[in-house]
């Protein structure tokens, strides 16, 4: 008798350690699947080359990925502790389209019950966005922007076909600045919102491993 194949991996990439914190953090069960928590460090060159390396682990070579954390949010009445789902991931390179947009939506507004989801094009950039700029970028038609989620679905396809996806959780926005992420209550209110999404992550990575009819 065959046996059946392991499940395909779960890799989620965040670039700072407070996202690292608020991910560990939540109780995880045998249910939930075979998971890699990748802390890839800041900006899109540290993203690209820890998720490229990590996927280069034949353990991982199939793997799923999810790119989260925080995010800068472009459009007016943005708040703190919104999410985004991408639609598509940009920048200067090219775009990556996402996968289980209207899937993650669902799990989301069941796992964070109240919580804004936002859902359309992810932009990246290699700086923090301040001022103008946010304006020049919802001008593309990008509705929030991050250093390191373009990256990390650029150089998961460049390495092999698997599915991708972008969460993010709005940590500035047009109206309510921050300036230091731990100090102020939207900096809290997104942590919390972050340790909460990894359920809506395993549903969507469980959808991936049906059988298509």
């Amino acid at each position: 008798m065959s046996q059946k194949p392991d499940p395909a991996p779960l890799l989620i990439a965040c670039a700072l350690g407070i996202e690292h914190l608020a991910l560990r953090s939540r109780h995880r069960t045998d249910a939930d699947g075979p998971l890699t928590l990748l802390r890839t460090g800041m900006g899109p060159r540290a993203a690209e080359r820890s998720v490229t390396g990590a996927l280069a682990d034949p353990a991982l070579a199939k793997a799923a990925v999810v790119a989260t954390g925080f995010c800068a949010g472009l459009a007016p009445g943005m708040h703190p502790g919104d999410l985004v789902v991408a639609e598509e991931a940009r920048d200067p390179r090219g775009t990556t389209p996402c996968v289980g947009t209207e899937l993650l939506i669902k799990e989301l507004a069941r796992v964070v019950p109240g919580r804004t989801v936002h859902t359309g094009p992810l932009t990246g950039s290699d700086h923090v966005v301040r001022g103008q700029e946010r304006s020049e970028l919802l001008a593309t038609g990008a509705i929030a922007v991050d250093m390191e989620s373009a990256a990390t679905l650029y150089s998961s396809v460049r390495v092999g076909v698997r599915p991708v996806a972008a969460v993010r959780v709005v940590v500035d926005a047009p109206e309510h600045e921050l300036v230091r992420i731990g100090t102020l209550r939207g900096g809290i209110s997104a942590f919390r919102v972050l340790r909460a999404v990894l359920p809506a992550f395993f549903e969507w990575h469980r959808s991936l491993l049906l059988p298509r009819r």
